[in-house]
């Protein structure tokens, strides 16, 4: 009997060794390593240094790095997704989840720009805000207000807000997918005692269907938040975090860091704090969510 429980323990080890080599070399292996070199002043050609906490104490202290600047940016994209993109997620989940007529094709629709490289989105985008014959530029022109027509991502006020306007764009789909699931999980029978007893559509919402799926909202803001805080991909190709920094988020700020100024311990060091402050986003909305329940 012995013998054939070890048989099998080594067989499910076996069995899951591909998957947990995949994990460890992918995901444990890159932020070990990060963390250890963020101990040393290196750069590309293997030149390093140990100075210890040096990286840190610099990237708290040295207004040079932009490290507050470009977390601040992505706090202002975390309170947006949560405030703005999962609310109307949610609205939508909801309208749909009631089984309107063309139900499959509005998922579809919504759904569409999450399916789309980013990249592709990125250069959609750009050719929307070109200041010449940008749709967005000409729509203003076309309406008179020649007044508000800009250079959306080449000046400093204007660029963050729209960055932030395709970076919220891309993901109510994926939220909304998320959240549609949860609201067809309600039973039936809640919806229909509640209806028995007289209750609207926006008080079924609002006292059986939100609260049914609370695990499902604790998971869309977990990613929506850890999301804005790692957002890199279409901000790097609407503007590199630029003009003047405007846009620069942690993401964009270790690439420079590691690529243009050849400082490789302080862009692993800014990895070490992205991937503890995710962690503590995580813990910290759980908490409250716990809370609340």
């Amino acid at each position: 009997m012995k013998k054939k429980k070890l048989i099998n323990g080594i067989n499910v080890f076996l069995f899951l060794l591909p998957g947990l080599a995949l994990f460890i070399g992918i995901l444990i292996a890159p932020i070990v390593l990060s963390g250890y070199y963020s101990f040393f002043d290196m750069n590309a050609y293997g030149a390093k240094e140990y100075i210890g906490l040096a990286n840190y104490k610099e990237l708290f202290s040295s207004t040079a790095i932009g490290f507050f600047k470009a977390l601040k940016n992505s706090l202002l994209l975390a309170a947006l997704s949560v405030f703005v993109q999962l609310p109307v997620s949610l609205g939508i989940a909801l309208l749909l989840g009631k089984g309107i007529k063309g139900e499959r094709a509005f998922l579809s629709i919504y759904f569409m720009p999450v399916l789309i490289s980013t990249v592709v989105i990125g250069q959609l985008w750009l050719k929307i805000y070109n200041p010449s014959y940008g749709i967005l530029n000409v729509c203003l022109r076309g309406l008179g207000l020649d007044n508000l027509a800009k250079i959306w991502l080449g000046t400093k006020e204007t660029a963050l807000g729209a960055v932030f306007a395709p970076t919220l764009w891309q993901y109510v789909g994926y939220h909304m997918l998320l959240l549609y699931a949860g609201v067809k999980s309600v039973p039936l029978e809640l919806r229909e005692a509640a209806m028995l007893d007289g209750a609207t559509d926006g008080q079924i919402n609002r006292y059986i269907v939100i609260p049914y799926i609370k695990g499902i909202l604790k998971v869309s803001v977990i990613f929506a938040v850890t999301g804005s805080l790692k957002s890199f991909d279409l901000i790097y190709v609407l503007t590199n975090g630029g003009p003047l920094h405007a846009t620069e988020v942690p993401s964009t700020l270790m690439i420079n860091m590691l690529f243009l100024r050849n400082r490789y311990g302080m862009g692993s060091t800014i990895a070490v704090m992205l991937i503890l402050l995710c962690f503590a986003f995580a813990l910290v909305i759980s908490a409250i969510f716990k809370q609340e329940d």
